[in-house]
């Protein structure tokens, strides 16, 4: 049975298999935004775990840093779950695994390649909210990649020419 939709136009039909082809989209969706969701958790332990654990003579400076981090990383998290929430879904509240780190340099280099995961799973969902048609989201996770990039090229800039 066919359910007749208005529209701006004529009505059309929506076959069921319409319906199950968007239910299918919105599952989709929400199974990468909890995997967003999951990186930002992870982000927030690990800039948390990293400031706590710093030594050597730029420690209050990163920090700085790291702590600046968990305000951002918070309120991405923050977006990310209700929009999963208001998509239906249940927010996920189980973070990615922290990687591990020791020296200043190497948390440097694990939150670039954070920072960097970012940025590549949410342009993967750009894409994701554009076949399913959610403009606000795609322009939230616009913004959010600009966040995670402006991170990524102030990491960048600190490990330029850092020594072990």
């Amino acid at each position: 049975m066919a359910v007749q939709t208005k529209t701006n136009g004529p009505a059309r039909s929506t076959a069921p298999s319409e319906k199950k082809d968007e239910r299918a989209g919105r599952d989709q969706l929400i199974d990468g935004l909890n995997s967003d969701l999951a990186g930002e958790y992870q982000a927030v332990i690990m800039y948390t775990h990293f400031a706590a654990k710093l030594t050597g003579p730029y420690r209050k400076e990163l920090r700085a840093l790291f702590q600046a981090e968990i305000t951002d990383e918070l309120g991405h998290a923050q977006f990310l779950a209700d929009k999963v929430a208001n998509l239906g879904g249940e927010p996920t509240t189980e973070p990615r695994a922290v990687p591990s780190a020791n020296t200043p340099r190497e948390m440097l280099e694990q939150a670039l390649a954070a920072e960097k995961q970012a940025i590549k799973d949410y342009s993967e969902r750009i894409h994701q909210a554009e076949e399913f048609g959610d403009v606000g989201l795609k322009v939230n996770l616009e913004n959010q990649i600009a966040d995670e990039t402006k991170h990524k090229e102030e990491l960048e800039r600190i490990l330029i020419g850092w020594e072990h």
